[in-house]
This record gives structure tokens, sequence and C-alpha cells, in this order.
């Protein structure tokens, strides 16, 4: 079965996908990235989507919905990388992804991340 590997950087996961996404590799994308937030008690999630070219609906819903589960798990999501094509067909679609946050690359990602942690204040170490 195809999966997108999920790598631990400290408190954080880094996510990149570099295949084509359809609808049930998103909802594996899902299930494992809940699971390794809760197996490393993650605090930030930062999605690199650069390679993807286009996106429907069910893949921008999956997108929103992969944020709201890392946020009930007390996780924040950055997204980076996102080509303006899927941009534009995110904002013709209607849809939002409220809680995500977005960034050019993953480097201005991952500074979100540390400071959207430095900012909770959070004392997690990261040998978990």
């Amino acid at each position: 079965m195809e999966r997108i590997p999920i790598l631990k950087m400290g408190v954080f996961l880094l996510v990149t996908i570099q295949v084509d996404m359809h609808d049930r590799l998103a909802l594996t994308l899902q299930d494992d990235l809940t699971d390794q937030i809760v197996k490393h008690r993650a605090r930030g999630v930062l999605i690199d989507i650069s390679t993807l070219e286009m996106v429907d609906s069910f893949i921008g819903r999956m997108l929103g919905t992969i944020a709201s589960m890392a946020r009930l798990l007390d996780a924040d999501t950055v997204v980076v990388g996102m080509q303006p094509s899927v941009a534009i067909t995110l904002v013709e679609l209607g849809l939002s992804l409220k809680g995500i946050r977005t960034a050019l690359d993953v480097e201005k990602g991952m500074a979100a991340l540390q400071l959207a942690f430095a900012e909770r204040g959070d004392t997690q170490d990261d040998d978990s």
C-alpha cells in the first residue's frame, strides 16, 4: 500500500508529498499523521505540497481536516510550497482551510512553527 513518509524533526513532524494525491492516499495520510502526532507528542506539522500541481475539493477538505485533527491533538499545522494554480483552485472551490497557516517554503514554514511553539511557552522536550 502506498504511503507518504512522515519525518520527525524534534517536536515537529514533516510531511513531503512527492506523489499525486488520490482519495485513498489522503485518508491514509490523515490516519498515519494523527497516529504519529500522538506517538511522538508532536507540537507541529509541516506539510510540503510543492509538487502538487492540482487539487480537487476532497483533497482540499482533507488538508483542512488534517489541520483540525492536529489542532485537537495540540499541534499546529503549516502548509508550504503551494503552487499558484492550487491556490486559485482552492479559492474557486470556496475552501478556506481554516486553522492552517501557510508559508512559501519549508524554511519559512519551520520558522512559523518554531515561533508558534515559542509563543505557546511549551516546554516539552523532543526526546520522545
